[in-house]
């Protein structure tokens, strides 16, 4: 059992253990407390739902592969695996929550006239909805390309690692619309987002500035847990990028820590992060904890 294979499979064991428990406490937190059918919290549950998909996405095989020495998955297991990853990428909800914080700042008595419940669901599909599409048309297109080869230098699959085990050369029109399609997603869910939540954040910070310091106290409380959620993924996000250009050139064992910290920490961070920064989520625990111990006697 000293052998480093089976260290990362007690790790990876209990990271996704400690990600499952604290994401499904959240999401049934959230769902059971009607004090916390606000915006806010039905948009942090859309976020841990998909945070868990991604990681369930990846982690159960990679436990089996760890625990029976064999690396295998088929093509349609390996093209699942990507859909589901590539949506899990997207900084769509994390945009909306970013929106949703922007209006709650910026024009806090018209909050609730704005962030009506048909305006939480219109955002709720749009966020969740469009990058899904989007990636499903984008995994049919490299679906389509021919392979030659079967081997994918990854522990998991995303549409990188599929479109490399293709015979097509970058000249043909498949492999053009393919990457193409790659490069549009990556800018429109992605790089966008990202400059969308960065702008919404320093109005709000240049705002708080010039306020009052209880006004930017709450501000504070406010937005510092997607502040640290979004500074998380980004960062985590660009971990994975020099994972993509340098995995050919890494051990075994260095491809699992690097994936790690994309697809398993920050599903692991999420609900600690909020349960730890959020007063209401914190509350919202307390009183259930009681109403366990009352019952229990």
């Amino acid at each position: 059992m000293g052998s480093p294979r089976y260290v990362l499979l007690a790790v990876v064991i209990l990271i996704y253990l400690a990600t499952v428990l604290a994401n499904v406490t959240l999401m049934l937190l959230i769902f059971l407390d009607t004090s916390l059918h606000k915006p806010m919290y039905i948009f942090v549950f859309s976020l841990i739902l998909n945070g868990l998909i991604g990681s369930t996405a990846v982690w159960p095989m990679v436990m089996n592969i760890l625990l029976t020495n064999t690396p295998l998955i088929s093509y349609e297991g390996c093209l699942i695996q990507a859909f589901f990853i590539l949506v899990y990428g997207t900084y769509t909800m994390l945009t909306v929550m970013a929106y949703d914080r922007f209006v709650s700042i910026f024009k806090p008595l018209q909050y609730h006239t704005i962030m009506t419940p048909q305006k939480v669901k219109q955002l709720l599909f749009v966020a969740n909805f469009s990058p899904t599409a989007a990636v499903l048309s984008l995994i049919c297109l490299s679906s389509q390309l021919t392979l030659c080869r079967y081997k994918v230098r990854k522990i998991y699959c995303d549409n990188l690692a599929i479109t490399s085990l293709s015979c097509d050369d970058s000249h043909t029109i498949q492999s053009r619309v393919s990457n193409l399609h790659g490069i549009i997603n990556t800018i429109v869910f992605a790089a966008l987002p990202m400059v969308l939540i960065l702008l919404s954040y320093a109005k709000i910070i240049l705002l708080s500035l010039k306020a009052s310091e209880n006004a930017r106290k709450k501000t504070f409380e406010t937005c510092s847990p997607h502040i640290i959620i979004f500074m998380n993924f980004s960062l985590v996000s660009l971990f994975s990028l020099f994972y993509n250009r340098f995995n050919p050139h890494l051990p075994g064992e260095a491809n699992i820590i690097i994936s790690i910290n994309y697809l398993l920490i920050p599903p692991f961070l999420q609900p600690i992060i909020y349960g730890i920064k959020t007063q209401e989520i914190r509350q919202s625990f307390s009183r259930l904890r009681r109403k366990s111990v009352f019952c229990n006697i």
